[in-house]
Formats: C-alpha cells, sequence, structure tokens
C-alpha cells in the first residue's frame, strides 16, 4: 500500500456542521450566527462543549463581549442557510433575515436560538483558550431545547430522523447508512428457537 506524508494539519473528519448564534454587539443591534465545524463535547458533567473561532471573525467579538451563545444543530433544510453565515459577515448582513431564519428565546441563555434547528444548545463560556490561528471557547452548557417533531409516542427524542448534517474537507453530507449502535459489538446474542 503506497501512503504519501504530510505536513501537520486537521484532517478529523466528519465533523458536525453546526450554526453559532449569539447576541448583537449592541441592545439593538441584530443577533449573529457563524457557522462552525470545529465543535465538540469536552464533559458529561457537568456539561461542557467547545467551539474554535478565528478571532478575525465578527462573531468573535460577540462572543468575547456576552459570553453566551448557542449552538444550533444543522440539517438537510438548514444546509444553504449554514454555508451563507460561513460564507458572509455579520458585519455587512443581517443573517438571520438574509436566510429567513426565526430568532428563538431561550430560558436557560441569552443568545437568540434558530427555531429552525432541531436541537439548540445554550452555552455560557467558562475560559477562552488562544490556541493560534483560533481560539477555543470552553462552555458550560446551560440548557438545550429539542423540537417536538421529533419526539415519538413513547417520548424519545428521536435526533438521527432530523436529517442531520456534517462538513468532511469542504463538503456537506447527508448523514447516511446506520451501521450499528453503541455497544452493537460486544452484546450478546439471542438464540433463536
Amino acid at each position: 500500500m503506497n501512503r504519501q506524508d504530510w505536513k501537520p494539519g486537521n484532517m478529523l473528519y466528519p465533523l458536525p456542521a453546526v450554526m453559532v448564534s449569539v447576541a448583537g454587539m449592541e441592545e439593538n443591534d441584530p443577533p449573529n450566527i457563524i457557522t462552525v465545524a470545529w465543535a465538540g463535547t469536552v464533559c458529561t458533567n457537568p456539561a461542557m462543549v467547545s467551539i474554535s473561532v478565528r478571532p478575525s471573525r465578527y462573531s468573535y467579538e460577540l462572543l468575547r463581549k456576552h459570553k453566551e451563545f448557542v449552538i444550533n444543530l444543522t440539517t438537510k433544510d438548514l444546509v444553504r442557510a449554514c454555508d451563507i453565515c460561513g460564507v458572509k459577515s455579520g458585519r455587512d448582513v443581517d443573517k438571520f433575515k438574509e436566510c429567513k431564519l426565526t430568532p428563538l428565546v431561550l430560558s436557560h441563555c441569552s443568545a437568540p436560538a434558530i427555531e429552525e434547528s432541531p436541537v439548540n444548545i445554550g452555552c455560557r463560556v467558562k475560559e477562552v483558550l488562544e490556541l493560534g490561528s483560533h481560539h477555543m471557547f470552553l462552555a458550560e452548557v446551560t440548557g438545550v431545547s429539542v423540537d417536538e417533531r421529533y419526539m415519538d409516542e413513547n417520548g424519545k427524542f428521536e435526533l438521527n430522523d432530523a436529517q442531520l448534517v456534517t462538513y468532511s474537507h469542504g463538503e456537506y453530507f447527508l448523514l447516511g447508512e446506520k451501521l450499528g449502535s453503541f455497544g452493537y459489538s460486544v452484546r450478546k446474542k439471542k438464540k433463536s428457537t
């Protein structure tokens, strides 16, 4: 098998494509949305997440000022808005209006959520790590809001029915075929009768 060695780089794909919403700079300024692929889970208890943002981004200033944001999961229906929010600056355009998205007030976070998203994760910044090209915002989850359309008759949230989108090497992908569930490789098989 032939292999090539490359210089160090981030090739950890696929990643969730999420839209991070944050309040505007001043009270009457529109809120902003930034597309982030560098988002991840940090801790279960307390529930913590991280996002990494370039300091040159408009949302960076807003995140530093307000110290609260919402991670909004992206679906197939939201992928165009997700891309727009990643290529246009909030300095120049109101992204909620541009993308025809609805700001949603959450009880557990001062930043607006995106109503069209199936999951909104309210976050409060605990620490900012200035790492280089991107700064990592470590945040505690203050609450989660979910779209009831994805609740089944037994009260189970069926997130995988939401047609979530991932980002891989500059492209967006719809999550596809289920290959197993956590622990399936070690579960005992039922004996057939």
